[in-house]
């Protein structure tokens, strides 16, 4: 293979049959399971990187969303759920959400994921069912399950112009790939959109959350302190694209 070759079909890892296609990437029937919770405010200073700042941080913030999100249809990363954490932030007085965890059970999005965007994507086995009159969210981290969420099945329907306004806020994430001698060769803050959102449908209704500790899915470093809300979301969207708002290494 020539030198222009290699540039001409270098897309993503490997060379000559990447793990996932490129995008755009659509998604249709996304179904989300999102529990807002408090958590400790000293953890979550902990964890987010300047420059976003907490939103709400010392007059009432602390808050971080655990996820469920089941995707059945997707371009190029094909039927799959994430669990994860997101936690409130802003960049420049702007409302977002950091993406703290994520936890998948398929490799071409973690691959895609962590590439592309730098999202913090792991291995791991989630699962979203509805389980009689309850939504339910469970994560497994091997034999050890780490977390489970519960909500009452479509209590209350929600306004949707609202829930697609906040779908629509940006998201940001610290992408990091290191160089062949273990140093940083990129560490930048990405943000990105979601895109061309359609809501089919979004509840509320009564909720909880149970973390368990593990050493290698430390989703519990966030304690759950007091649950404020669930809510379930039906969407089709678009993944958008990322840009960089900040160089670490610059």
């Amino acid at each position: 293979m020539k030198i222009d070759d290699v540039r001409r079909n270098a897309y993503a890892m490997p060379l000559t049959s990447p793990a996932f296609p490129p995008g755009p990437y659509r998604f249709k029937n996304r179904e989300y399971m999102v529990i807002t919770y408090r958590t400790d405010p000293a953890a979550l200073r902990a964890v987010v990187p300047e420059p976003l700042q907490i939103a709400g941080d010392g007059a009432g913030g602390a808050i971080v969303k655990y996820e469920f999100i089941r995707m059945p249809d997707s371009t190029g990363f094909g039927d799959y759920t994430e669990s994860g954490q997101v936690i409130p932030v802003t960049l420049d007085g702007v409302a977002g959400g950091y993406v703290h965890s994520m936890y998948l059970n398929d490799e071409a999005p973690i691959a895609g994921g962590r590439e592309l965007w730098g999202f913090p994507k792991k291995l791991a086995a989630p699962s979203m069912t509805v389980e009689k009159d309850t939504l339910l969210g469970v994560l497994d981290y091997g034999p050890i399950r780490v977390a489970t969420a519960t909500m009452g099945y479509k209590y209350s329907t929600l306004e949707l112009d609202k829930v697609r306004a906040s779908l629509l806020t940006p998201n940001f994430l610290l992408k990091i790939i290191p160089h062949v001698d273990a140093t940083p060769r990129i560490c930048e803050l990405v943000r990105y959109y979601l895109e061309d959102v359609t809501v089919k449908g979004a509840w509320t209704g009564p909720a909880a959350l149970e973390l368990a500790p593990h050493a290698l899915a430390p989703v519990a470093q966030l304690p759950v302190l007091e649950v404020i809300s669930g809510v379930h979301i039906l969407a089709d969207l678009t993944l958008g694209m990322g840009t960089v708002v900040h160089d670490y290494l610059a």
